[in-house]
Formats: C-alpha cells, structure tokens, sequence
C-alpha cells in the first residue's frame, strides 16, 4: 500500500555550541543534512530518528522532544527535491555515551562525512532543507512541540 505523504524523522544532536551534520558531496556540491530519514515498517518514529543516526553517524542517541516538523509538498515546489510529499518530525536529541560520531560502515550514497559544525558557522553552509533559522529559533527558544505518542496515555477505566 503506497501513501501520499512518507513520514521521516530524524535527530537534531547539539553539544558545545555545535551541531552534528551529514555531509554529503554530489552535483549539487558540497551540502550538509541532519540524520534523518523514511520510518519503516513496525517503526515508531522515535525509533526511526534514534536509528537514521546510528546508520548514518555511527552513534547511539536517546530521542527526547519534538524540535521541529518539516513538511515537503513537491507541487509548491517544482519538485525541486523530487517527487515525493514528505513529513519530517526532528527530535531534540543527546549522544549516548562518548562515542565520537564518524562515516558509517555503510554510508548513504555521496556521503562524504559526519561533522560538528559550529553553530555560529550555521549560516555559512549549505544546509537541506534550509532550515538554519528554524534551528537557531528552537535552540534560543527550547520552545518544544506537543508530540503525543498514543502508547503513553493512561487508559480510561471500563464502567
């Protein structure tokens, strides 16, 4: 069964003034992501974000609050990145551990590496979605969004 609109989810990880990103180099040049990617089949979506960021930076994370929600809509685009309407959910999250992140053993086609990049440098880059203000906004703000998972809430007692 196909959908009209593929949830993703990725992790938002910041430590010491710097935030962790994908790199990736390809026709486009030389540009950054979050980890984040497609939810699977039997996946929550906190369960996808803790492992696009394992797959994709090698790390261990805990998934905390809902940062930011991203949506793509190709038709008020030009689908300029593709075809396919999609749903970000971007979790606030924190490294377990002291791992250092690095290029997985897989790494996703035109991967290139895993880097800190300072959040005063955040502007200079070249970030998709372009959602550099969004970030600086949730980090200034630690206003989070309601994420309610069904699972958690109480049950009401049968009569």
């Amino acid at each position: 069964m196909s959908y009209p609109i593929r949830v993703r989810a990725g992790a938002l990880i910041i430590e010491n003034d710097a935030i962790l990103l994908i790199e990736f180099h390809d026709e486009k040049g030389l540009h950054y992501n979050l980890p984040a990617g497609g939810v699977e089949a039997n996946e929550s979506v906190k369960e996808a974000a803790k492992r696009e960021a394992r797959e994709e930076a090698a790390i261990e994370v805990n998934v905390g609050p809902l940062a930011f929600t991203y949506e793509y809509a190709p038709h008020l685009t030009d689908n300029k990145y593709g075809t396919t309407h999609s749903l970000g959910l971007m979790f606030e999250c924190t490294r377990i551990g002291d791992s250092e992140p690095r290029l997985p053993d897989k790494p996703d086609l035109n991967q290139t590496g895993v880097k800190w990049i300072p959040l005063k440098d955040l502007e200079q880059i070249t970030l998709y979605p372009k959602v550099q203000r969004h970030i600086k906004a949730f980090i200034d703000q630690k206003r989070y969004n309601a994420f309610i998972e069904e699972h958690t809430l109480e049950n009401y007692e049968k009569v």
